[in-house]
């Protein structure tokens, strides 16, 4: 690696740094703005920041190495992902963002659970602030610790430098710039993603020669390789689709909509967002497949399969453009980081800090202490990518699904049935949450688990859901009093 790619790739920093100091000028230094925008994000922003927060390092490296392996039989998993994106955006994205605003101006996931259902007991906002603190801590660690082994894998940079060096910039930005410095980076990483995507596997596609070329070629190492339902099952391929299940209960991602400024812009979002996702997993996919072709037509050998979009981006670019390709893996990284990181510290001020140590916060001391805790909890993020022994990358490999079971049927009951009530709220939490545990952990002959065979977001949703109706009716219902707020909000959803 040279030192051209290098330059590219600090220029791309000090590019984030500078979207970070100028949300930090134009943000207002209350609870809303720090943690939300002010709800005044766009729709080119708002679906742009959910894309790049959503696909991380899965897009650039974990896809077209799936594809370079197993060929569209690998794919099932990205069909499943862009269809539960479109449902989300449809179903959840815009009485999400009314409710939320009706449901006494909610910053939260927590904060939106507890005004729904008039929690006095605080028992759901405490569970679901549990769940998003600690499984986010272990996501963003992971994060941190890809961008180590990135500059390291890439640049030849020691892991730990690489770690600390990525660390240190997502700190800054989301610590100063708050929601509006991560939606805005996320939106210039979303654009530098999609560009690679579609630049890399275009180039390696005209070095093979075109299309008759890369047939042949392909078709000389497995004739499958285009077939979709090569080595699948119909479980398999349900498993695989059920993903998509996953993004209606990810903190991350379903608070972007929120933060949209007005509801009437949430098609213009969803066209921009889908547009995005489904150009960039093509393009993932592409990658996988120019990248084998073009591999096996030069006759290069490659360790890693997961490596082929670092490895093309080597081969058939210009210094100062690898640098800027490996810096939209970066971008993929980064994004998720920052985003998981301010969820997890808006959660740590407004639901833990405001409500069981200092009730009569100011806007002020929220802000601050939500500031802090971006801060604590990156520190201890980077502590835990500091082992590279660890288990964190196999936990958070479950979180999509521990995050999905568990707040998913929530989310979507909460937005459409008006007699769900807060028992029933928290048994799905509990249940959504301990199905995904125990299919993942429960000990079966020869070593197996039941995760081998069904990914365990699918016994966890269903369950969950059921478990919320279930324990709805059989608790009584809900209350006079939620059911007109529930018609409140309804009201406000149609003008």
């Amino acid at each position: 690696m040279t030192d051209l790619s290098l330059v590219t790739l600090f220029l791309y920093f000090a590019g984030m740094l500078g979207i970070g100091f100028y949300a930090y000028r134009n943000t207002t230094q209350d609870v809303s703005g720090y943690m939300l925008g002010g709800r005044d994000l766009g729709p080119g922003v708002t679906a742009l920041s959910a894309g790049a927060s959503d696909m991380s390092g899965w897009l650039m490296m974990g896809l077209p190495g799936a594809i370079f392996v197993s060929g569209l039989s690998s794919a099932w998993i990205a069909v499943g992902l862009t269809l539960g994106a479109y449902f989300n955006y449809l179903v959840v994205a815009p009485r999400l963002r009314v409710f939320t605003e009706s449901a006494n101006d909610s910053i939260t996931v927590p904060d939106y659970f507890e005004n729904r259902f008039l929690d006095k007991t605080h028992s759901l906002r405490l569970i679901s602030a549990i769940v998003i603190v600690v499984f986010f801590t272990i996501y963003t660690s992971s994060g941190m610790a890809a961008g180590g082994k990135l500059f390291e894998s890439a640049f030849g940079i020691n892991y730990e430098w690489g770690l600390y060096i990525t660390a240190s910039v997502v700190i800054i930005y989301t610590l100063f710039g708050g929601f509006l410095a991560v939606s805005l980076t996320d939106f210039v990483q979303g654009c530098i993603i999609f560009i690679a995507l579609i630049l890399v596997p275009a180039i390696a596609f005209m070095e093979i020669g075109g299309a008759a070329e890369m047939q042949a070629v392909l078709q000389g190492v497995d004739k499958n390789l285009i077939n979709f339902f090569e080595g699948t099952t119909i479980i398999g391929i349900i498993s695989a689709l059920s993903w998509g299940l996953g993004y209606f209960g990810q903190p991350h991602i379903i608070v972007r909509f929120m933060a949209l400024r007005d509801v009437k812009d949430m098609p213009v979002a969803r066209r921009i967002g889908m547009g995005w996702m489904i150009f960039s997993v093509l393009g993932a996919m592409a990658t996988g497949f120019t990248g084998l072709a073009y591999m096996m037509a030069k006759g290069k050998l490659i360790s890693d399969p997961e490596t082929i979009f670092i490895e093309l981006s080597h081969l058939l670019f210009h210094p100062l453009i690898t640098g800027f390709l490996l810096a939209a893996i970066l971008a993929a990284i980064m994004s998720t980081i920052s985003s998981q990181l301010l969820v997890t510290s808006s959660s740590l001020a407004e639901d833990f800090y405001k409500v069981f140590l200092n009730r009569e916060a100011t806007d002020k001391q929220q802000v601050f202490v939500g500031k802090l805790s971006v801060f604590v909890v990156a520190c201890i993020a980077i502590f835990l990518a500091t082992d590279r022994s660890s288990s964190i990358l196999e936990l958070v490999s479950n979180a999509w699904a521990g995050f999905g079971a568990a707040f998913g049927p929530v989310v979507i009951l909460s937005l459409y049935w008006q007699s769900m009530n807060i028992k029933g709220a928290v048994a799905g939490v509990f249940v959504g949450a301990l199905t995904v545990i125990v299919w993942i952990y429960y000990p079966l002959e020869n070593g197996h688990h039941l995760s081998d065979f069904v990914y365990e977001i699918l016994p966890g949703f269903i369950l969950s859901f059921a478990t919320i109706i279930i324990v709805s009716k059989m608790t009584g219902g809900a209350s006079d009093e939620i059911r007109t707020l529930f018609e409140k909000m309804l009201l406000s959803r149609a003008q």
